[in-house]
Order: C-alpha cells, then structure tokens, then sequence
C-alpha cells in the first residue's frame, strides 16, 4: 500500500487529537513563519529608531516569506548551532545579500538567536491563541443556552457517583459555563499583557544596538503586536509558566466537561445524548460520545506538558544550557492538545441532546432517598438532630432492606403522610440552584459586553 507524501493532509491521530484551527496555527510552517515575521519586525524596528534605512527594512521584510526557505533543510542544519534560528538567519542573509548587499549588512542587528525564537514562540501563541478562545466562546454561550433553557429540568445531584441531593441540569450546564468563562478571561488576560517580545542580545544588554537598545525594544513590540517587556526575560521563563498553567486550567475545565458529558452519556444513565454518535468497527448498536471523549482524551496530555515547561524554568545565569530547548516541543504541542480539547468540546455542547424525562426517571429511582436530609432537617426541630438523623437512618435502612418505599416506613415512624409526600417533593427542595443560575448568566453577560 503506497503512504500518503503529503504531510499537510495530516497524522494518523490528528482527527481524534488534533481537532479545529489551532493545529494550523501550531506547525512547523507556522513557526518558521513567526520566525521571519520576528526579523521582518526587527528591521522595521531599527528603521523607526534610525539605525538602517527604512527602504533597507523593507528589503529585508520582503525576503521573510516562509515559501522561500527549505523546512527540512533548516532543520538538519539546526543541530550544528543548536537551534534553527542560526542556519535561517544564514539564508535570509544570503538572500537578501542577492538584493541589496548593504540592506544584508542589517539582517538580525542586534539580536542572538533566542531573541528571535523566543519572540516567535510568542507570536505562535497569541495566533494559536485567537481560534481557541474563539472556540472557547462559543462553548461558554452553548452552556448558556442551556443553563437557561434547563433551570427547572429536575435531575439527580451525584457525589462520588452516588444519587446525593436533586439538582437541575440548569446548574449543571451553570457550573460548565462559570468554568468556561473563568478560564477564557484568565488566557485572554495571558495572550494581551503578558505575551512579550524578545530582545536582549547576547547577554541581555543590547550593547551592539549603540544606546538605543532600549528604543528598538519598544518599536520591536509595536510593530508585532506583542506587549513590551521591562528586561529582557532569557532565563526568567515566568511567561511561559504563565501560559502553560492558563493552558493547563483550560484543560482541566474542559476535561472535567466532557467527563459529565461521558458519564451522562451511558446506556444505564442516558440522561444526554451527542447528536452525532460515534459508532464501533464491531458492534452495530453503539452510539459513543466521541467528541466528549475526544475533549478528555486532548486535554488529559496537558498536565504533563506543562509540568515539563515549569520544570524547564530552572536555568542557568543569562542563557540556558538546555532547558531552553526542552520548551520547544511541549509548548508547541500543549497549545495543538489544548486547542483540540476546546474544539471538541464545542462540536459536543453545540450538540447536545438532553433527555428530561430521564433524567426525571433517575432522580426518582430511589423512591425519595436523596431527600433524606430534608426530611431530617424538617424533624430536627421536634426530636432534635441526632434523634431526627437516626430515626430517618432506620427508615432509610428499613425501605432499603424490605424494598417498601421510603414515604410509607416514615409515616409508620409517626410523620403525617402529607408532611412525608411534601418532604419528598424534589422540586421544592432545590435551595438556591435558581439564584445560582441566574449569576453565572449575569457574570456570562458581562464579560460578554466586556468583550464586545
């Protein structure tokens, strides 16, 4: 059988993994092009201070297309320097040479060659970072929508997987969007302040930029639209830290998501459906919640890439011997597993089917039980609380053992039916899930204009 040759039509694993339009922000094509949008960017910052000459920059700029250069020409001659940057910078400065010899003289002016990666791991991350917020959003108004149009749909509370206390999958879909929501403000909050340029020179002093390093610096971050940095930040790796953790706590949100949504999801609960259904190279009957487990299956490879970026801060005096390099690839690949985690996520929201009725079903599967602490709380004011905790744990014992319902064994106990049937009424013993559905709405709403 003859292998695919085209690398752009994806991996094996890229369709379950590698899902929506973070992938492409996130390649090797992406990051050489950030790469050169990083020298194009220096030159034009050279020329607003007056160090080259402003047709010079645009020399330069021109020859900053990533279709001129050989990906995996760059890469092999990577190993000799340690880095790509040295054999790109070699090409852009033939290649500009062919043009204008004296404009070649300003190729990389000021720069090492960290200054270059590190700003291009930067752009690659506000760019990346622009579809998944996108689809972080659509999520958050997803879960909206259904906190909204299910704040009466009754449906058992679970802990530890356990019938608890009757909830409505209104709160349910209210807690799915205050997570959404908290970890779309704290990422955007990475991506506009805390994503910097890079620019120090060999040992962070700028010293070859004549005094006007500081200047370069802040035209640097203009034209790239990146956020200007106090120092220089080669072996304070703290932003990188920041975007890895807001990354991680994205994942963390969406994989407890679409662990709800899994677990909903079983044949013996059936309490919400995907609309699309994976099925089974064997078994014709099944409809499997591919996109919520596609969402777990993402997001479960953040924790380990990003305990790899933190354990990369260590590094030593002004440049790292090493666990510079060891951030390459886990940032990269945190923002691709991330990215695929929140597109998941939303094909499964912007689908979901919800079955009232069972969940209804399920809720009353123990005949009152999960309202034994209403009904405890309710005579504790008669017996007082352990005798009231006691007499209902014998009646809750006595219904399990014999089979009867709850509701009968305590009006035995001496509880007057009606007081029993309206104790074990679970629409009126919700507490504050209304008021609570309300705020996220309203919390969801500002940010919202905060956005807009």
């Amino acid at each position: 059988m003859k292998p695919s040759s085209s690398p752009s039509e994806g991996g094996l694993f890229d369709g379950v993994l590698a899902r929506g339009a973070v992938r492409d922000q996130v390649g090797d094509t992406a990051w050489l092009q950030a790469m050169l949008d990083a020298e194009a960017a220096l030159a034009y910052a050279g020329a607003e201070v007056g160090l080259i000459g402003r047709d010079q920059a645009g020399t330069i700029a021109a020859f900053c297309r990533v279709d001129r250069y050989d990906l995996g020409e760059l890469g092999r001659d990577a190993a000799a320097g340690g880095n790509p940057v040295i054999p790109l910078v070699r090409a852009l400065t033939a290649a500009v040479y062919e043009a204008d010899p004296e404009a070649a003289k300003h190729v990389h002016r000021g720069a090492t060659s960290q200054d270059i990666l590190d700003t291009a791991a930067m752009l690659v991350a506000y760019r990346a970072l622009e579809p998944m917020l996108a689809d972080l959003t659509a999520t958050a108004e997803t879960a909206a929508r259904l906190a909204d149009e299910h704040r009466a749909t009754l449906m058992p509370g679970r802990t530890l997987l356990q019938h608890a206390l009757p909830i409505t999958f209104g709160l349910t879909a209210a807690g799915w969007l205050v997570a959404l929501d908290t970890n779309a403000g704290r990422l955007s909050d990475v991506r506009d302040d805390r994503l910097a340029v890079q620019l120090g020179g060999a040992s962070g002093t700028l010293a070859s930029l004549a005094g006007s390093g500081v200047e370069v610096v802040a035209a640097y971050a203009d034209v790239l639209g990146l956020a200007e940095p106090v120092l220089p930040w080669h072996t304070d790796r703290t932003r990188v830290a920041e975007l890895a953790g807001a990354l991680g706590t994205v994942a963390g949100a969406v994989a407890k998501i679409g662990r709800d949504v899994a677990l909903l999801a079983q044949t013996e609960v059936a309490e919400v459906r995907e609309e699309a259904p994976g099925g089974s190279s064997t078994m014709p009957h099944k409809r499997n919640p591919v996109s919520a487990v596609s969402a777990v299956a993402a997001a479960q490879r953040a924790p380990g890439l990003v305990s790899t970026l933190l354990g990369a801060m260590a590094q030593e005096h002004q440049r790292g011997a090493g666990s510079w390099h060891t951030e390459w690839l886990p940032l990269r690949d945190l923002l691709g597993t991330v990215g695929s985690a929140v597109a998941s996520l939303r094909d499964c929201l912007g689908g979901l089917v919800v079955d009232a009725d069972r969940m209804r079903a399920n809720l009353d599967l123990t005949g009152g039980h999960l309202l034994t602490e209403r009904v405890t709380t309710a005579l504790t004011t008669r017996l007082g609380r352990l005798a009231a905790h006691d007499t209902v744990t014998r009646a809750s014992a006595e219904s399990v053992a014999s089979g009867r319902p709850l509701g009968e064994v305590l009006a035995e106990s001496g509880i007057p039916a009606d007081e029993v049937a309206a104790l074990l009424d679970p629409a009126s013993y919700l507490g504050s899930a209304d008021e609570f559905i309300d705020r996220a709405l309203a919390a969801h709403e500002s940010t919202v204009e905060e956005e807009s």
